[in-house]
């Protein structure tokens, strides 16, 4: 039977995030949190796989006391138990520092692991880092981005989408897999999953002593990134509408914006270097 591990994260439920300007992090307790999408798609891979070939699947997440609620979720949509990293010493934490954490952790609850199955990204910060980095640190093979997945014995096989190309890459087990929103729907949650969520769960609760973590080494201190600055962006775009006969409407057009649309086709444009008015016709 294959043994699997889903990361996920709680991520704000609003468009506009609360940010402490001070700190540089998010205020997490004055939203209301969600299973962050990219996780929840990589939790029905991991129920895919179970399908399939049998498999005993442990939901990982770290976080705020409010964070168990989406490892209850993911019970009720088919894990068969969950584990909360929560310790006020580990809040604030960075990527780098998460991974490490994360790792620590796996290490400690699963540690003949086959497979580990991350979200693509999170929408709260859209990094992207903690999955890789988290192979990284378990010193597996891993693949990002991917769209597919396919057992054969302790062969992996993953399509996944890379600078628009279609890419399939073959990896031994262990391995790890950040899974993207595009396969793998969630499934819907069954009166019986939600009986099984909130009923005899297995939900275990861990922290720095039970990591045997230096609360110096986890957490917003031993984080190196620095945030210096979070703004809104503002877009400022300037409609402009062109009238006229057509080869006025070009002619302006090319006066106006030539070297935007020149640098735009990689061409140096001449002055009116464009169909000429005898070129058009009255269907242009």
């Amino acid at each position: 039977m294959l043994k699997l591990v889903v990361c996920m994260k709680q991520v704000p439920m609003v468009s506009e995030l609360p940010w402490d300007a001070r700190t540089g992090t998010l205020k997490r307790e004055l939203a209301d949190g969600m299973m962050n999408p990219a996780c929840r798609h990589a939790l029905a891979a991991a129920l895919h796989l179970k399908h399939r070939f049998g498999a005993d699947i442990t939901a990982v997440t770290m976080g705020p006391p409010a964070a168990r609620e989406i490892l209850h979720e993911a019970v009720a949509m088919g894990a068969d138990r969950g584990v909360h990293l929560s310790d006020p010493r580990m809040a604030g934490a960075d990527t780098f520092v998460t991974s490490f954490t994360l790792a620590r952790a796996i290490r400690h609850v699963c540690p003949d692991f086959d497979l580990v199955l991350c979200g693509s990204h999170t929408t709260d910060s859209e990094t992207a880092q903690v999955g890789p980095q988290l192979a990284e640190e378990l010193d597996v093979p891993g693949a990002a981005g991917v769209e597919h997945l396919e057992i054969e014995g302790t062969i992996l096989r993953v399509r996944r989408e890379a600078d628009d190309f279609l890419e399939t890459l073959e990896m031994d087990l262990p391995g790890l897999v950040t899974v993207t929103t595009r396969q793998y729907p969630p499934r819907y949650v069954s009166f019986s999953g939600l009986e099984d969520a909130f009923g005899d769960v297995e939900i275990l609760t861990l922290g720095c002593e039970a990591l045997g973590l230096d609360p110096a080494v986890v957490g917003m201190k031993a984080s190196p990134t620095r945030i210096l600055n979070v703004y809104s962006p503002v877009a400022q775009k300037e409609n402009v509408v062109l009238k006229g006969s057509p080869k006025k409407v070009v002619d302006e057009l090319f006066d106006r914006f030539g070297d935007r649309i020149g640098g735009a086709m990689g061409k140096d444009l001449k002055p009116h270097d464009h169909p000429s008015e005898s070129e058009w016709t009255d269907d242009e």
